[in-house]
């Protein structure tokens, strides 16, 4: 290169072209999976978790570079971003990485996924068929990704979670025993609580009214 001349600028695309599912079903286990560990790591400033963000391991290298389907990164700070570059984020790689399924995936894809997050230091992975109620996983042994010979009450050892198939359909419980929640029934219970709210204000309110109208003025609470 010429003296003078600026080395180019590495671009790191921060998006892959491909949808984050590829039908509905896929998504709704995309979704379920990363609103509740998002909700799991809510107080914990130092846990990121991602769905379908490329993460980029090696500097210099856009062409290394996968999106799981969602993961979660110990020992990084919560926020934005477009794309996870390892190198800026104290060069500490994702841990858990899950893989939701769909009819289009095919075997060498997969294959190449199960090397990279071999190779690039996942400890977890996490693999789900929906339409076949498959789960199968992964643990870091002597740096490789060995298979975990049975799934079913499985508990991660970096999330603190315990893997249930019920009916064929994916549960997680939180380390307090507590299921992991749909988004659609968890918005149905803050709907419930708020109602609840509502109505238990209305009834204090009546109340302090009748006080009142027998000469009592309620005590303010």
């Amino acid at each position: 290169m010429a003296a003078g001349q600026r080395t180019p600028e590495i671009v790191y695309p921060e998006s892959d072209g491909q949808p984050i599912a590829e039908n509905t079903r896929q998504l709704e286990v995309i979704v379920y999976l990363y609103d509740n560990l998002c909700a799991l790591f809510a107080d914990r400033e130092d846990v990121f978790v991602a769905a379908d963000l490329l993460w980029y391991p090696v500097e210099g290298h856009p062409e290394i570079r996968t999106a799981p389907d969602v993961f979660v990164a110990f020992g990084r700070p919560k926020g934005h971003r477009g794309s996870y570059k390892q190198w800026e984020e104290d060069n500490i790689a994702p841990q858990v990485v899950f893989e939701i399924l769909s009819p289009g995936n095919r075997y060498r894809p997969l294959l190449e996924k199960f090397r990279f997050y071999e190779r690039y230091g996942v400890e977890e992975y996490y693999q789900y068929d929906p339409d076949f109620g498959i789960l199968e996983g992964w643990i870091r042994r002597n740096g490789t990704l060995e298979p975990i010979e049975e799934m079913q009450d499985w508990v991660s050892p970096r999330l603190g979670t315990r893997f249930t198939l019920e009916k064929g359909e994916l549960v997680l419980y939180r380390p307090d025993g507590e299921r992991f929640i749909p988004y659609v029934e968890l918005r149905r219970r803050m709907e419930q609580a708020e109602r609840r709210a509502q109505e238990a204000e209305q009834r204090a309110q009546r109340l302090a009214q009748r006080l009142r109208e027998l000469g009592i003025e309620p005590e303010e609470g």
